[in-house]
């Protein structure tokens, strides 16, 4: 009997030690899932949407402008508000050549 009144306190505490080791975890600790087989090849959406995103901070006609990119499942979604077509025109080049885009959504508004 005396065994048993232990255990609850016993597993509490094991719970409350894990819980606190896994609180000085950082970001920069954190695990990252292992790729499954099926996926090697293909291209998250998280990392679509960083391609278009780095590639409109190294153009020299988007630098400076606030697009918004958002992906899903591999089809791109640009919004905000550019200067001219020409401007546009390049974010939907830049967006097509990103690695694992499928379909471009262009909502771009022109400013007046």
């Amino acid at each position: 009997m005396h065994q048993r009144t232990r255990l609850p306190f016993l597993a509490a505490g094991i719970i409350l030690t894990l819980s606190v080791m896994g609180c000085g975890k950082g970001p920069e600790t954190a695990a990252v899932a292992p790729v499954a087989a099926a996926d090697i090849g293909q291209v998250s959406d998280t990392d679509v949407t960083h391609h278009v995103h780095t590639a409109f901070l190294q153009s020299e006609l988007l630098k400076g402008f606030d697009i918004t990119v958002v992906t899903l499942k591999g089809d791109v979604r640009l919004s905000g508000v550019l200067d001219n077509q020409a401007q546009i025109d390049e974010a939907i080049k830049l967006a097509r050549a990103s690695d694992g885009a499928h379909t471009i959504h262009d909502e771009f508004t022109i400013k007046k």
